[in-house]
């Protein structure tokens, strides 16, 4: 098998909740809303669809033909809001597999997707796009197979409804938990199920813990404190703190990172550019970069 189907990798497009927030304070973490790919096998699997996507589908646009699999958690602006912009699917010759539950109001993620681009949100309508757009309305608590990979998702706790999903290849497993609220009184058994033993937990750590008790309780997001809690009970290899607050510059993160791994050493903060290789979890970076780190950083071989 060649090199290029022999890998479990993660790429970060995008890690900011809530709303892009691009400038001076926010250059090393990235300012752009959740975009995770994974090239598992010889498969793409992409999740969420926030302003990360837009910087994915330029980076794609030399690999063409290009075929993916677009998961989404939820329809909320931040995780759809760069399909839009997502050039691939303008190109006749591409494929998308598009998944996401349907909604609490019965709307399925196409639906969702084409209002977005409606007049008089938005001047080009979804039909436009002239790429092989299949789209998939996912059963809470199902699994997809593609290949050799499988996806399983569970719900989570957020306002409107959202998905986290497990990915599982060859004995290694990768969980995306972003927009998720904890439980105050013991562990979210939906999602210690999927995070469970995982080589590593990409986590909704939007605020403190001091915030959250402050005045975010029911906002629908978790702290970086439970996600320490969670990825020990859980025997997680590797806790990557995701979703972080626009509020949140790089010097507050830098310190979130500097005493997050003080309680689990392995922690990351995920940052725009930071790729991990499931298959050599050993050469994962540094998790709390320097003054002077550059924006991308690789973590592959």
């Amino acid at each position: 098998m060649s090199s290029k189907h022999n890998l479990f990798s993660i790429h970060f497009w995008g890690v900011r909740g809530s709303i892009a927030c691009p400038g001076p304070e926010t250059v090393r973490y990235g300012g752009n809303t959740p975009c995770v790919e994974m090239r598992v096998g010889s498969e793409r699997l992409i999740f969420d669809g926030g302003t990360g996507l837009r910087v994915l589908g330029q980076s794609l646009l030399s690999q063409m033909p290009v075929e993916a699999h677009l998961f989404f958690t939820h329809s909320h602006w931040d995780h759809i809001q760069g399909f839009p912009f997502f050039v691939p699917a303008f190109i006749k010759g591409n494929r998308f597999n598009i998944y996401g539950a349907v909604a609490p109001n019965g709307t399925t993620i196409k639906q969702r997707l084409t209002d977005q681009m409606l007049h008089p949100n938005f001047p080009v309508p979804l039909q436009v796009m002239q790429a092989d757009l299949r789209f998939n309305n996912l059963a809470i608590g199902s699994k997809v197979e593609i290949g050799e990979v499988t996806v399983e998702n569970k719900l989570l706790n957020h306002p409107g409804e959202a998905v986290g999903y497990r990915v599982s290849w060859r004995g290694h497993s990768a969980a995306y938990i972003t927009d998720t609220e904890h439980r105050l009184e013991e562990l979210d058994q939906n999602v210690f199920n999927l995070v469970n033993n995982a080589d590593v937990m990409i986590y909704d750590a939007t605020y403190t813990d001091e915030e959250y008790y402050g005045s975010k309780m029911g906002w629908g997001h978790s702290t970086w404190q439970e996600g320490i809690k969670l990825a020990k009970a859980a025997n997680v290899k590797k806790l990557v703190i995701f979703h972080h607050d626009p509020l949140h510059n790089d010097d507050f993160l830098d310190r979130v990172g500097e005493e997050a791994i003080q309680h689990f050493r392995h922690t990351i903060m995920a940052r725009e550019g930071l790729s991990i290789s499931l298959m050599d979890t050993s050469s994962l970076p540094n998790p709390v970069p320097s003054q002077e780190a550059k924006l991308s950083v690789e973590a592959v071989n």
